[in-house]
């Protein structure tokens, strides 16, 4: 099994509900952060992908049809070209919004990775070096936002055309089924993972971005 569509857009862009809808679509499971969670082995190969060290792509992926979010995104490039044949879908949303829902979110997470947690928690190093990817001033408002706006552009100018599909989460299924050649599903697009809906689960113990 191959992906069919690698997700090039960042956290916080609506990539929970894009998860929900290919694996409506596809029939298959999506690989986003929540799932990284539950595969102990995943944080040090994204870890070792992020210093430019790539892992077997096609056995991270085993068992997945689709891949949104964190970290799978911010490695789109590298990942696409093993899977040439697979949708990139650019998630996007307006700067402004996505600084006010990261930081209310994952960055809130972030700040309390220390040094401490990064040496004894896999996913603490990962996200470290995923967040020092993207931009190693992501805790300023200013330079994330910069940060997001360069990158959605590289996106843009690196992405084969033929193959990229921009999508903002006010879209819906059409844009995404008509690429993907599928019938567009007689139900609501799901919206899940509120700013709210994040915060409630990282009380309760558990994962989400």
């Amino acid at each position: 099994m191959a992906l069919q569509v690698v997700g090039a857009g960042l956290g916080r862009t609506g990539t929970n509900s894009l998860k929900v809808a290919l694996e409506r679509l596809l029939g298959g499971k999506c690989y986003h952060m929540v799932e990284v969670f539950g595969l102990p082995e995943h944080p040090p190969l994204w870890e070792a992908a992020y210093r430019g060290e790539m892992p077997d792509w096609d056995a991270m992926f085993e068992g997945f049809t689709a891949g949104v979010d964190w970290p799978l995104g911010g490695l789109w490039q590298p990942i696409s070209e093993a899977f040439p044949d697979a949708l990139i879908l650019l998630s996007v949303r307006d700067p402004d919004k996505w600084w006010k829902s990261a930081s209310d979110t994952i960055f809130q997470v972030m700040a309390g990775v220390d040094e401490q947690a990064q040496a004894e928690d896999p996913w603490a190093r990962m996200a470290t070096v995923m967040m020092n990817s993207f931009t190693p001033d992501w805790r300023d408002e200013a330079s994330a936002k910069a940060a997001y706006v360069a990158y959605n552009d590289n996106v843009r100018a690196t992405a084969p055309a033929d193959r990229l599909l921009e999508w903002s989460p006010g879209d819906g299924w059409e844009p995404i089924c008509e690429r993907l050649g599928v019938a567009v599903p007689d139900e609501p697009f799901p919206h899940t993972n509120t700013t709210e809906d994040f915060l409630a689960m990282m009380s309760a113990g558990g994962p989400g971005q």
